[in-house]
Order: structure tokens, then C-alpha cells, then sequence
């Protein structure tokens, strides 16, 4: 009987260790055999983020951050990526501006995660800005009157 290359995550080192596997396939992809491989690491891995939450509490820009240097992606990648000007991620990267629904889009099939992970309210830094609750309204022009 044939035993199984992989299992079920049960540990933060298991985990580590089909993330560096999964890079290094994904680095070396040849044929199908390693794309069923890779599917499958994938599968275990989303599985293990979904039950531990792993993105859960970071704000989505933080995340992104985080992603590029796991993927070694520099702001510039992101452009031809996302198809935006490098103006507007380096706005985004500073905080300055949120996130389009179609940028979120385009990141989470990109990174092959939930859009939810980049959907979520997080705080602007610009004096423009600064007085609004959450990234969700950041494009707001209307002037909100006092009653």
C-alpha cells in the first residue's frame, strides 16, 4: 500500500513546511503531475487558513504587503498585475487610498484568496480622510453638512 506524500495540516510546522514546498513547485512547475500537486497543497493549505484564520485580522493592506514579499512582488509588478497607475499603489501602500471592489477582485484571484481578506474597513491616513471611519467611504466627495 502507498503511503500518502501528504496529510491533513495538523501543526504550524506542517503548515510552514507545504507553504515552502508549494513556492518551490510553483518556482519549478513541470507538468501534471506537479500541477496535481500543487492543487492539492493548495487545497490543504486554504483548509488550514480557513480554520485558523490566518488572515482574518489583518488589515488588507497589511496583507498585501505581506503577500508581495512572500511572492517577491515589487509595487511596480502590482501595476502591470492590478492594471493601475503607480501612483495609485503607492497611495494604496501608504494608506492614502482603499481598495476598488475591482482591485480586490483582481488581488484575490491574483493571490488565490477569499475576496473577503481584502474587503474589510481599515483606517486612511490622510488629513482629507483621516475623519472617515473606514476605507469603504474614502472616495466620498459629497460635503456632509452638520444638522
Amino acid at each position: 500500500m502507498e503511503t500518502l506524500k501528504y496529510k491533513v495540516i495538523k501543526d504550524r510546522g506542517q503548515y510552514d513546511e507545504y507553504c515552502k514546498t508549494l513556492a518551490m513547485l510553483l518556482d519549478n512547475q513541470q507538468g501534471s503531475k506537479s500541477e496535481e500537486e500543487v492543487d492539492l497543497l493548495t487545497c490543504l493549505i486554504e483548509k488550514w487558513d480557513e480554520e485558523h484564520n490566518t488572515f482574518k485580522e489583518v488589515d488588507p493592506v497589511s496583507l498585501l504587503k505581506y503577500l508581495m514579499a512572500e511572492h517577491k512582488i515589487k509595487p511596480k509588478d502590482l501595476v502591470a498585475i492590478l492594471g493601475v497607475s503607480k501612483s495609485l499603489i503607492s497611495e494604496i501602500l501608504s494608506y492614502k487610498k482603499g481598495l476598488s471592489k475591482e482591485i480586490i477582485r483582481r488581488l484575490s484571484a491574483h493571490f488565490k484568496l477569499a475576496q473577503e481578506v481584502f474587503n474589510k474597513p481599515y483606517k486612511l491616513i490622510t488629513p482629507l480622510n483621516a475623519h472617515l471611519k473606514n476605507a469603504g467611504v474614502m472616495n466620498t466627495t459629497k460635503q456632509i453638512k452638520a444638522a
